[in-house]
C-alpha cells in the first residue's frame, strides 16, 4: 500500500511515504466518519446498527446502540450531531442521553428513501443524499415498500425547515461534500460510478451540472448491495470530502482518489480494503481517518480538510 501520484501536486498534498495505520477493526462495515472538538472520531458500522467513538486515548466502544442503522454524520455549528438513519429514513439530530429529535423525514407526503449521506452547510442547511433501496433492506435497515418513484439530492432548511430538491435523476446518489467556498456541491452516483458538480447561487439554486470525473465502467445492483460490472474494481464512489485547497478526495477503485476541481485525477492513497468514506480529523486537521470495510485507518495528509 502506498500513494500512487498521477500528478506532480499529489505530492504537496501528501507524502509519497506516509504510513496508513491500521486503528481498529473487526466490525461489520463501517462508515460515517466525524471529528469532534474534544477529540474524538465517531462513526458508524451499519450492519452492527452502532455507532462507535474512538479516541487515540480510550480506543474504542459503543455509543449509540441501536443506531437506527445510521449511515452518514455530521456536526452543527452548535455542536449537535446528526446522523442518517435508515430504519426511518431520517434526517435526525442526537443527543448524549439516546434520544433524538427528527429533522427530516418526508419530501412532500411521501417518506424519504434512506438518507445516506450530508454535509452540514455554514448556514445551518443540511445537504443529503437519499437513495434507493439499501436502507430500505432487512440487511442494512427495515424492508419496506420506496414511496419516492425517484433518488435524488435534497437540502434540509436551517431551523427545521423544509426539505427542497437539488436534483433527482441519480441512479444512486451517495457521497457528498461542499467546496471550501461553499459555491459548489459534489454528488457522487455510485451505480454510474462518476462524480456530479452542482454551481450553486447564493440561494442554493442550482446554476450548472456537469459530470467531474468517471471513474470506471457502471455498477450493478445486486439485492441491496452495489458491485462493479469490473470484477477488477476494487472500489467504488461512495464517501468524500474537500480538502482546503479545493480538491476532492473520495472513495473509488484501489483506496481514496484525490481529484482537482479540474476533475482531473491527481493520485490515489492506497487502501487494502474496500474503502468507504472518509474525514479529517486531529489537532490540525491533517489527519485523514478512513473507514473501510471492516477496519478504521488513518494517514497524515500535507493539506488539511476544508
Amino acid at each position: 500500500m502506498g500513494v500512487d501520484a498521477r500528478e506532480p501536486v499529489m505530492h504537496e498534498l501528501i507524502d509519497a511515504d506516509a504510513p496508513l495505520e491500521r486503528l481498529v477493526g473487526g466490525f461489520g462495515f463501517i462508515e460515517g466518519p466525524l471529528w469532534l472538538p474534544d477529540g474524538h472520531l465517531l462513526f458508524t458500522d451499519i450492519p452492527g446498527n452502532a455507532i462507535i467513538r474512538w479516541s487515540e486515548a480510550d480506543g474504542s466502544h459503543v455509543w449509540r446502540q441501536p443506531s437506527g442503522h445510521a449511515n452518514g454524520l455530521g456536526l452543527t455549528a452548535g455542536g449537535d450531531v446528526v446522523a442518517c438513519e435508515h430504519d426511518r429514513s431520517v434526517i435526525v439530530r442526537l443527543d448524549a442521553a439516546g434520544g433524538g429529535e427528527v429533522l427530516a423525514s418526508h419530501f412532500g407526503s411521501k417518506e424519504l428513501n434512506s438518507p445516506n449521506d450530508l454535509a452540514v452547510a455554514a448556514d445551518g442547511s443540511i445537504l443529503f443524499t437519499d437513495p434507493h433501496p439499501a436502507g430500505r433492506t432487512a440487511d442494512w435497515g427495515v424492508e419496506r415498500p420506496q414511496e419516492l418513484d425517484f433518488n435524488g439530492a435534497f437540502r434540509l432548511e436551517p431551523h427545521g425547515g423544509a426539505v427542497a430538491l437539488i436534483a433527482g435523476d441519480f441512479a444512486f446518489p451517495n457521497g457528498l461534500c461542499l467546496s471550501p467556498d461553499e459555491s459548489i456541491l459534489y454528488v457522487n452516483d455510485t451505480l454510474r460510478v462518476h462524480i456530479r458538480e452542482f454551481r450553486l447561487s447564493s440561494g442554493w439554486a442550482v446554476e450548472s451540472d456537469r459530470v467531474l470525473i468517471t471513474m470506471g465502467p457502471e455498477a450493478r445492483m445486486d439485492g441491496a448491495l452495489i458491485v462493479p460490472s469490473d470484477p477488477t474494481m476494487d472500489g467504488l464512489p461512495d464517501g468524500m470530502k474537500c480538502d482546503a485547497w479545493g480538491n476532492v478526495w473520495c472513495s473509488g477503485p484501489g483506496g481514496i482518489w484525490v481529484v482537482s476541481p479540474a476533475g482531473e485525477h491527481l493520485g490515489t492513497v492506497e487502501v487494502p480494503e474496500f474503502a468507504a468514506n472518509l474525514a479529517w480529523g486531529g489537532l490540525d486537521r491533517s489527519d485523514l481517518f478512513v473507514t473501510a470495510s471492516t477496519t478504521l485507518y488513518r494517514i497524515r495528509t500535507r493539506v488539511p480538510g476544508a
